[in-house]
């Protein structure tokens, strides 16, 4: 599909939906097939139980993608297993990049964090997603940066699909008051300052996303940018 087409399905979607529930969208999506074959890809992060519990009531067999970049902290494993456990979702995709010839020591991170999330979490995602025709992920307006335009469908450029934020216009209150009223586990580390969770080098704690990538102008990992390529040494 053409990337004008592909626009122009995404903003007909958006008009359509745009004042429909975010549980009723996921339905429409992932129980109804409205976008074709479709699967969530999660961090398993801080408010990441939200958009899982969700998913939950309305398509618990819904593929569920996982990107274990192989730095993620101890406790960002446990709460996936633990989610995933108490939600039945029954299709969780753990992906990990082959990295045992491009990034031996683990210390890309430390040299280039954009080859090394190209590497660990964009080059893995994109090959686990060709099967797809959409894909949702829990980003939000109010998390700033790129994300503060954020509209429920998008497009994805250069792949055909159209990206999903059900969540795209709630706010922290929304988010705190559906973890209350489904008394849903928070991830260990929320409780420690970190507002934001990705690999353990590249994160400390700070309020939003401002734990991520400090003292440096990077503000995301690249999946959610367009175009994305692998740099360095391919596995």
């Amino acid at each position: 599909m053409l990337q004008s087409n592909l626009a122009a399905k995404a903003e007909q979607l958006n008009l359509r939906f745009q004042a429909l529930p975010a549980e009723s969208l996921l339905k429409e999506v992932f129980a109804n097939g409205l976008l074709g074959r479709a699967a969530l890809v999660s961090s398993f992060g801080g408010e990441a139980a939200v958009l899982l519990h969700m998913l939950a009531q309305v398509a618990p067999e819904a593929p569920v993608l996982f990107i274990d970049t192989e730095l993620l902290f101890p406790e960002t494993l446990a709460y996936q297993a633990a989610l995933s456990a108490r939600f039945r979702l029954a299709n969780v995709q753990i992906l990990r990049a082959e990295t045992a010839k491009a990034d031996p020591l683990a210390r890309l991170h430390r040299s280039d964090p954009e080859a090394c999330c190209a590497l660990r979490k964009t080059a893995p995602l994109q090959a686990a997603l060709r099967p797809y025709a959409a894909w949702a992920s829990g980003r939000k307006r109010f998390q700033g940066g790129l994300r503060s335009a954020l509209e429920l469908f998008e497009p994805e450029h250069g792949t055909g699909r159209i990206k999903l934020n059900p969540l795209a216009n709630w706010s922290p209150k929304q988010i705190s008051s559906y973890f209350e009223a489904h008394d849903l586990p928070r991830h260990p580390l929320t409780q420690k300052g970190y507002g934001s969770l990705g690999c353990a080098p590249c994160t400390d704690p700070g309020t939003g996303r401002a734990g991520r990538w400090q003292d440096r102008a990077k503000t995301e990992c690249g999946i959610h940018l367009p175009s994305p390529t692998l740099k360095g040494n391919t596995p």
